[in-house]
């Protein structure tokens, strides 16, 4: 998750207008906030292939993909986090009095990093699963061609599937995207 910033115990009305003037990301979870740390290049590579492949997926779905600079209320006032990248399908909804909260995101992207793999997998995973809208949680792996995908079920249930080389990840709306494409040229840049 990060280390904690030098402010804790703050409201979320607090956070929000204290990280809206912030140079670096952080998140907030009841009253604590931490910072967000740097990606390897082999990270932002990933997160930037993912937005590339997503959007030429949901092209003509109604569907609009946003970077790791959107801010997500996953519980209003009491968690707000980033992912690496994020789908929205039809109207983008916001926090009531936000202009930049996101609320309803379809797709939620995350590259596995070894600081922040026990955090994307447990605590946040778990914030995640609460969110109404969401349809899709994606884990990309740095050291290996590997993904995992969680989707959401009919009944409410998630379903874990694991995609490798020459597989296609297909998401709840039908968009497709070829983890070949994902990977390639990744192992040519530093990982963590």
């Amino acid at each position: 998750m990060g280390d904690a910033a030098t402010m804790q115990n703050m409201s979320a009305a607090d956070y929000l207008a204290w990280e809206r003037s912030q140079p670096e990301k952080h998140e907030y979870h009841l009253g604590e906030v931490f910072a967000m740390a740097g990606g390897s290049p082999r990270h932002n590579f990933l997160s930037g292939a993912m937005i590339a492949e997503l959007r030429a997926a949901v092209r003509g779905k109604g569907c609009h993909v946003l970077t790791s600079d959107q801010r997500i209320s996953a519980e209003q006032g009491q968690r707000y986090v980033y992912a690496d990248a994020v789908v929205v399908c039809g109207p983008l909804e916001m926090e009531p009095g936000a202009s930049d909260v996101l609320t309803n995101p379809r797709v939620l992207v995350e590259v596995l990093s070894q600081s922040t793999e026990p955090y994307d997998r447990g605590k946040k995973w778990a914030e995640y699963q609460r969110i109404v809208s969401l349809t899709d949680y994606v884990l990309v792996a740095q050291a290996s061609v590997r993904i995992e995908h969680y989707r959401r079920e009919a009944d409410g249930s998630w379903r874990y599937r694991v995609l490798e080389a020459g597989d296609t990840l297909t998401l709840a709306n039908g968009a497709a995207v070829s983890i070949d494409a994902v990977y390639e040229g990744a192992f040519e840049l530093a990982g963590d």
